[in-house]
């Protein structure tokens, strides 16, 4: 099937990829560019949850709670206070102007300045603040904020008093910002690097621009699909940047081994034609079933209630989807265009001399890994299971401003009047009270304040309203979240009462318990469905479950180094950025990246070495031939993922260094000491063992195209397609006079004569 879509995408060289670049820039250029507009700082909590229906009960009643939107922060010179009249006077006009310049967007100020309110300001009277509503719910919100935003702070202010930002609406246009940044770091140095890369791999210009081809058009694609979602889903503004990193180095991966193989096809002297559909019966197929493994990896996340995982795999899947489509349809095109102008505008002679491959790095490593198979088997699990070792001190918790550089002015702000004011929480936790008599109530209201970790006591936010209440309280510190909800959970609360714990605190609480809650059917569907397709493509059940066995022991690793980083803060001072819990939506992410990519690396490799293995090679030189020949493209794309994710890696949202730094780890590990080390020793370990399927699975794989012998020939050896006279030199340009190896036609028809009498 491949091969002949293969011929087919060479017969309509000129027209696939016209109408495929144009469908991809039109979709772009009319969806993808309204991305931005579209997207939503929504999505992170289980929207099944009680906290959440705490929520839905308190804005149907009361409305939004705007309380916490934005916080002006005024503070006081040494040696002065802000009742100076002239400081005074001008805080106050300013918060007056602020608000009947803005009605659109600002709903209402509560500041010391307005009533003198003791309890909005410092006992020494050089801090106080404002607390400013703004209108609408959801994007609304931001929009509001980034109208007003230019005008929070005045111009001067006497006395030498100073204004800062904070509030919740101030921390999440931060964090959108610092996403924003992320997208112009890698257009501005990643793509450069990847370039240079890509020409240091390949020594030609333009081999080097087609997976940059793929890559560009992946992400184009991807955005227009992601901007269509928008327009009937929640999409998560971490979405954009998840997919752009994701999408880029995949795409230029694939197009790597795309490129890789069809010089190797040229290489060998066929027609151009032959070459493009033999590419893409090779590479273009392993490809497909190489993007298939991390579509579904990524799939597992759908198992999930939060919106913030559904968009973010809507959108990786269109690109890894739509990365694979390209290298087998845009791909193929452009190869039968160019034929030997691949290696057009040369930096370098390209040599590719497969007689000498068993010399290289790459076929000497996995030759030292089988030598000395059970130490290296025993060395490098050891490792792995050693780098795990730090995930058993992993924490929880939500995104917040400790997200942000440590050196933010929002940051800044925001811890400040968290010290300042610790009574006063822009996210509290909340008590929602209904069908309660007075007497209930004050029940409730003394078993709640006896909880421990509060800064206060819980106080009514409104008045009570058709017979509902809420209280609110702050939590001194995060990491005691749960704890105190466990608490809350445990009141004793009257019959016919009902009470639903929520704000921020309780939604992270039960946002994470819902994610642990699916996570292990998430594991048994990614696993499950991942060893079938393995199975289908490799025609064996132990090398599927050698694959993920390693894959969860890379992932494990990487995991643990990643706690190490961003838990007990190695490397935080270096990276800028503050040590903390982790948000559980994105390790869960993470996991499912890795995996990814873990499983996509292994397609790569051992599809080479089955193909070997079906010519009749020994194992050992199966794993040698298979390793050498897809070892450098691994590195490469494994060095050229590097270079995006470390764009990403300088992110200011620690979010985002967390994804990054995990696909580097993990991308280290994979392509250095489990694809070329363990993978080469277990695979010797297990010998024939590694083969081995019921003959049903055989015959699915053959079905699939997978079981019979590949299309391309092996050195030395004539393809099918090719005639080719007997006892005539062949491919390198061996004959029986030269390579005792080889047996002349003449002699196997002889041979062939005796065995049938």
């Amino acid at each position: 099937m491949f091969y002949r879509w293969g011929e087919i995408a060479y017969r309509f060289r000129i027209t696939v990829p016209i109408l495929i670049v144009a469908a991809i820039l039109g979709l772009f250029m009319l969806q993808g560019t309204k991305l931005g507009d579209r997207m939503s700082q929504e999505g992170w909590d289980d929207p099944h949850s009680a906290s959440t229906q705490a929520a839905q009960i308190e804005l149907e009643t009361f409305g939004r709670d705007n309380s916490g939107d934005v916080i002006l922060l005024f503070e006081a010179p040494e040696g002065k206070n802000l009742d100076d009249p002239f400081i005074f006077t001008a805080a106050q006009q300013h918060l007056e102007q602020l608000a009947t310049q803005n009605p659109d967007q600002i709903d209402h100020v509560t500041s010391y300045f307005d009533k003198r309110n003791a309890q909005l300001i410092t006992p020494d009277h050089r801090t106080a603040f404002a607390a400013i509503g703004l209108k609408g719910d959801g994007e609304d919100t931001l929009k509001a904020f980034r109208s007003v935003e230019s005008a929070l702070l005045p111009a001067e202010m006497p006395g030498g008093a100073t204004v800062e930002v904070a509030g919740a609406t101030a921390v999440a246009d931060a964090l959108d910002d610092g996403m924003g940044g992320d997208i112009k770091r890698a257009e501005i140095y990643a793509l450069p690097l990847v370039a240079l890369l890509l020409l240091f791999v390949f020594g030609s210009v333009v081999a080097a621009s087609m997976p940059l081809i793929v890559g560009l058009l992946s992400i184009a694609g991807s955005l227009g699909v992601l901007s269509l979602l928008a327009t009937h889903a929640q999409v998560n503004v971490f979405a954009q940047s998840v997919v752009t990193l994701l999408g880029l180095g995949l795409a230029i991966d694939y197009g790597l081994f795309m490129v890789s193989r069809f010089r190797e096809e040229m290489a060998l002297g066929k027609d151009i034609k032959p070459a493009v559909a033999t590419t893409v019966a090779t590479a273009g197929q392993t490809v497909v079933f190489s993007a298939l493994m991390v579509m579904v990896a990524l799939s597992g996340l759908f198992v999930f209630p939060q919106a913030f995982l559904k968009s973010i795999a809507y959108g990786a899947i269109s690109a890894v989807g739509l990365a694979a489509f390209l290298s087998i349809t845009v791909l193929p095109a452009l190869f039968g265009m160019l034929g030997p102008k691949i290696d057009k505008w040369s930096i370098r002679k390209t040599t590719r001399d497969e007689e000498k491959w068993e010399q290289t790095l790459w076929a000497r490593i996995p030759a030292w890994s089988i030598k000395h198979s059970k130490l290296v088997t025993v060395g490098i699990v050891g490792l792995l299971l050693a780098l795990t070792f730090p995930l058993v001190g992993v924490k929880f918790g939500g995104i917040n401003e400790t997200y942000l550089p440590p050196s933010n002015d929002v940051r800044v702000s925001q811890a400040k009047f968290d010290e300042s004011f610790p009574t006063f929480r822009t996210e509290p936790i909340k008590l929602v009270v209904t069908n309660a008599d007075n007497q209930q109530l004050v029940e409730i209201y003394q078993q709640a304040n006896a909880v421990e970790g509060l800064t206060g006591r819980f106080s009514p936010s409104h008045a009570t309203k058709e017979g509902t209440t809420v209280l609110a309280a702050g939590i001194v510190d995060r990491e005691d979240n749960e704890a105190v909800v466990k608490q809350l959970r445990a009141l004793e609360v009257p019959e016919g009462v009902n009470v639903y714990i929520g704000g921020t605190p309780a939604l992270e609480v039960e946002s994470i318990e819902a994610l642990f809650d699916k996570l292990p059917w998430m594991a048994l569907y990614i696993v499950i469905a991942t060893f079938v397709l393995m199975a289908l493509v490799f025609g064996s059940l132990i090398l599927p479950a050698k694959a993920i066995i390693m894959t969860i022991l890379g992932l494990g690793a990487t995991l643990g180094i990643l706690t190490a980083m961003f838990v007990d803060g190695i490397g935080s001072s270096l990276l800028n950025f503050s040590a903390g819990p982790l948000m559980s939506p994105v390790l869960v992410l993470i996991m499912a990246i890795v995996y990814g990519l873990s499983t996509d690396y292994e397609v790569f490799l051992v599809s080479r070495m089955v193909e070997a293995r079906k010519r009749g090679d020994s194992t050992d030189q199966a794993i040698k031939y298979g390793t050498a020949h897809t070892g450098w493209i691994i590195t490469a794309a494994a060095l050229i993922m590097i270079v995006v994710c470390g764009a990403f890696g300088f992110s200011e949202i620690v979010m985002m260094k967390y994804i990054a730094f995990g696909m580097i780890a993990a991308l280290v590990l994979d392509a250095t000491i489990i694809r070329m080390m363990l993978v080469p020793a277990v695979m010797h370990l297990l010998r024939e063992d590694n083969w081995w399927a019921p003959r049903w699975v055989k015959a699915a794989s053959e079905r699939m195209g997978h079981g019979k012998e590949p299309v391309r020939p092996l050195p030395g050896e004539t393809s099918v397609h090719e005639a080719v006279v007997a006892d005539a030199p062949i491919r390198g340009g061996r004959t029986p006079d030269t390579d005792d190896s080889l047996v002349p036609f003449s002699e196997l028809m002889k041979r062939l004569g005796q065995e049938n009498n």
